[in-house]
């Protein structure tokens, strides 16, 4: 991958985790989450790399929705990347000063104590990313005294610190996918992801009880689960799914297979190595060789060699 879209602009989270992720990839800003898909999808850049999940706001809405329509991408690698924002400035700026903040809107909730405490006058402005509101304050004439963003973005646009760490929690995470056209997968490594989408066929009593019994009998572990509209009217879903485990490994393989069946369509979205190395622990029964003991016995009765 010689080229890698993100969010862009420039000095955002976003391409702070690109570079951890493919350090040696051209980062190809784009303006918003899905125009970052969209050229993976193109073939203008030869994947992207976008923010999932939070610690703190849970699930990125909007590249859940990207990833469940249009032409399938996979995700190859993930990465957790603490998140810590500053309040920027031109300089010669102070805190008295400040009147008018803009800021992406979840970089908003995450600060929102340090501002409601340290700045309660002040006019919070939404932007379409953490750097993006950077760029608007160091522009000539700008209505903004401030933005909340990555220390990267002052570096980009020649903004000073004003504050540093003011987050409302130490420990906040931003969960980044990188992402690319259908391809090989990555081999399993024993602590590893797999992420789906799932289309319920019909909305019925227990609809949701039978995708889960598919994992919860195979030993199959969930590590998130999101239900987002499907947009054909109130109370129409569709589901996100990560467990644990490879689609290589024959519990992970059956489950999916299973949702196959029940649902109206199920999107693979890639099994890749978990970011926090967090070995899978597969429960007693569920083991591939059990599968294939399993899948041989059942052979022989049918065959007639009891």
């Amino acid at each position: 991958m010689s080229k890698l879209a993100y969010l862009g602009p420039q000095g955002t989270f976003c391409e702070a985790a690109l570079r951890i992720l493919a350090p040696d990839a051209e980062g190809v800003p784009s303006a918003n989450v899905g125009a970052a898909l969209d050229a993976a999808r193109r073939g203008e850049a030869g994947g992207a790399v976008v923010p999932l999940e939070n610690s703190v706001e849970g699930a990125i809405t909007q590249t859940l929705d990207e990833l469940a329509w249009g032409q399938p991408l996979l995700i190859t690698g993930e990465l957790l990347l603490p998140v810590e924002f500053y309040l920027l400035a031109r300089p010669g700026t102070e805190m008295r000063h400040i009147k008018r903040v803009i800021t992406h809107p979840a970089a908003h909730t995450q600060c929102r104590g340090f501002v409601e405490r340290e700045l309660p006058g002040a006019v919070v402005v939404a932007s379409s990313s953490t750097a993006a509101a950077a760029q608007e304050v160091a522009a000539p004439g700008s209505p903004y005294d401030a933005a909340i963003s990555p220390a990267i973005a002052g570096e980009y646009y020649g903004l000073v610190q004003v504050a540093a760490g003011i987050g409302d929690r130490s420990d906040t995470v931003t969960r980044f996918v990188k992402v690319s056209p259908p391809g090989e997968l990555p081999q399993p490594t024993g602590a590893d992801r797999t992420s789906l989408v799932v289309y319920l066929r019909d909305d019925h009593p227990g609809a949701l009880l039978e995708m889960l019994s598919e994992f919860a009998v195979r030993g199959v572990n969930l590590t998130r689960i999101e239900s987002r509209p499907t947009g054909d009217g109130i109370g129409r879903y569709f589901f996100h799914f990560d467990c644990e485990g490879h689609i290589a490994d024959a519990r992970v393989g059956e489950a999916i297979s299973g949702l196959r069946r029940l649902s109206d369509d199920v999107r693979f979205l890639g099994s890749y190595p978990r970011a926090d190395q967090v070995t899978t622990q597969i429960k007693r029964g569920t083991a591939d060789t059990d599968f294939s003991e399993a899948a041989g016995w059942l052979s022989r009765i049918r065959e007639g060699r009891v």
